[in-house]
């Protein structure tokens, strides 16, 4: 059995205390970082080996965005694509050894998309629509065992929001994105582990606004992150959890980590 957990963390070096009681107190074998904020040379790999943590792939950059890997276990670097095909780092792919044999994991930090859902109006919404169209075209080749994880920025179900009816026009819930999301789905016929484990319209979400002044009250969440598998793997899968408490530790990231247990 090994864990897989995926997190955007929103800066990794500014966080790295709240990475380091996640790890110790939930321990997963493989940690799947977004939004890290950092060039390779500036990752902080002693931290994560001092946690057991030696084995890493970081596709970083200045500032922004930036992917990062980092496992228990032996792992090397599968894969690296440029969905924004403009140079940002938004996606690293490793093949696990040892225990986890042959897996795959790909890690991807999908764009925001800004806010107007009109890519005419809006160039960052074209930019993510293409990167998700990118993305599709690469699964319709995959041949291996894969788990895709990361923030999809992407609430696909009804039940994926507070309200349905008020994000319909909101950037991570338009029908437009959400189609490019199914479509991308059917490329490989990716399972949905999230809501494998936890059946709409069951609540789940994964992320809340910093702008909320108490995010439990309010509970006006979505579910951005996601964790899919290829048919061959979804399977193997036993369980899957989403950690909601870190949104209450000091100086948080906006999104929560989840875990998933696969029987290889």
């Amino acid at each position: 059995m090994i864990s897989i957990a995926t997190w955007n963390i929103n800066s990794v070096r500014l966080r790295m205390p709240q990475v380091e009681r996640f790890l110790r107190e939930q321990a997963p074998d493989v940690l799947c970082l977004q939004e890290i904020k950092t060039i390779e040379g500036l990752f902080p790999y002693e931290a994560f080996a001092a946690l057991g943590y030696g084995h890493h792939a970081v596709h970083g950059q200045k500032g922004y965005h930036g992917v990062a890997t980092v496992s228990r276990m032996p792992l090397r670097e599968f894969s690296r694509n440029d969905w924004q095909d403009n140079g940002e780092a938004r996606h690293v792919g490793v093949e696990l050894l040892g225990a986890g044999q042959g897996l795959v994991v790909e890690n991807v930090y999908v764009p925001a998309g800004g806010d107007i859902p009109d890519r005419e109006l809006n160039t960052k919404f074209g930019q993510k629509l293409d990167f998700l169209e990118r993305m599709t075209r690469w699964a319709d080749n995959i041949d291996r065992p894969t788990l895709i994880t990361g923030d999809f920025n992407i609430a696909p179900l009804e039940s994926d929001v507070w309200n349905h009816k008020g994000l319909l026009k909101v950037v991570s819930h338009t029908p437009l994105e959400v189609e490019t999301l199914a479509r991308f789905q059917q490329a490989h016929g990716w399972v949905d582990l999230g809501r494998q484990h936890v059946p709409a319209p069951e609540r789940y979400y994964s992320w809340w606004s910093y702008r909320a002044k108490d995010w439990r009250e309010g509970d006006r969440g979505r579910r951005l992150d996601h964790m899919w598998a290829s048919p061959e793997l979804a399977p193997q899968t036993r369980s899957h959890r989403v950690i909601e408490e870190t949104r209450d530790w000091v100086q948080c990231s906006d999104h929560v980590p989840l875990i998933t247990e696969i029987d290889l």
